[in-house]
């Protein structure tokens, strides 16, 4: 019997001193954490934002050729015969769409990059000067629907031109900022550009932040366009449905705000007078905008905003891929 209890005695005593030094060490962790816990304060951005969103909106109602793609380019008509059902299409743009998309824009007080197509400037001369008078970027895209990519240098130039003294003379804004024909510029389009005192392109899909590239030399900015969340590809193109646009744009967005806290990081975003003038679509795009508003440091910026704030920031990468088409 004494030895039993002396037995309970000490498991008791050893219970005690192991309660004991757990307590003591899990004071010790918990002393240890907060200096363990590295909380980054760097900035990548030199406005302090966490992530930057870059809205589009293309103008381009008027400015289409013939035969251009629509709901029903599937089925052309015969060369020569309008296709009255495809132009009230694009006139959707013009009447309808682009002022959806302003009163949106005014509500939340964001400012956008418009590309304005020099013709649809010249055909509707109170959208465009609508866009500029709602504090928005008037960015050039051509003075009509073309190809660049096989002009020669004179005549691309003159192409370029034609479309900013057109529209700078209707909205009083000169553009800094350009966009060909889905994309596709030529060899000497950046060089045109230069030329011509333009600050920046965004035909490249290289990046998910801005960068310098070398023209001659010199450095201009390249504000990275997107495929990804691009309502004429996705909407118009796949034939996806409001809700699987902002599904895209959440999930994005959601990676994006994320990878934003170690590196500097851009959400692009791209919308057509026609297309994501829609009301489905604004209401899409309204919900996307409420839902990126709740995290803090995510700011909404015009791409000359952009590329002023990064043009000769240190931090900003540099990549010269395209060297050869951009020398001398």
């Amino acid at each position: 019997m004494k030895y039993i209890k002396q037995s309970v005695l000490l498991l008791a005593s050893t219970i005690v001193l192991m309660s004991f030094s757990d307590h003591r060490d899990k004071d010790k962790r918990e002393k240890k954490e907060p200096s363990q816990i590295q909380v980054s304060t760097k900035k990548y951005w030199p406005n302090g934002a966490q992530l930057v969103i870059s809205v589009s909106m293309q103008f381009e109602t008027g400015g289409q050729p013939e035969g251009a793609e629509s709901p029903f380019s599937g089925t052309p008509l015969p060369k020569g015969q309008p296709d009255l059902p495809a132009e009230s299409w694009y006139r959707y743009g013009g009447n309808e769409g682009i002022y959806r998309m302003l009163d949106l824009w005014k509500k939340y007080d964001i400012k956008v990059t418009s590309h304005v197509v020099g013709t649809a400037a010249e055909k509707y001369p109170d959208v465009a000067k609508a866009i500029a008078k709602g504090g928005h970027e008037i960015a050039a895209h051509g003075i009509a629907w073309d190809n660049q990519w096989n002009k020669s240098y004179a005549d691309e130039l003159n192409f370029v031109k034609q479309g900013v003294d057109v529209v700078e003379k209707i909205t009083g804004q000169k553009a800094v900022g350009y966009n060909c024909n889905w994309l596709r510029r030529g060899p000497n389009t950046l060089k045109v550009l230069q030329e011509l005192g333009f600050l920046y392109h965004i035909d490249d899909l290289s990046h998910d932040e801005p960068f310098i590239t070398k023209v001659k030399g010199k450095n201009f900015v390249v504000i990275p366009y997107t495929l990804r969340n691009n309502d004429i590809v996705t909407v118009e193109g796949k034939h996806w449905s409001p809700d699987q646009f902002l599904a895209q744009l959440r999930f994005e967005f959601d990676r994006l705000y994320e990878e934003g806290a170690s590196k500097r990081r851009m959400m692009s975003i791209s919308f057509h007078d026609r297309i994501g003038g829609t009301p489905a679509m604004v209401h899409a795009i309204e919900e996307f905008i409420r839902y990126a508003k709740e995290k803090q440091g995510v700011v909404f910026m015009r791409k000359d905003d952009i590329a002023r704030m990064v043009m000769n920031d240190p931090d900003t990468p540099i990549d010269n891929s395209e060297e050869k088409f951009n020398k001398e």
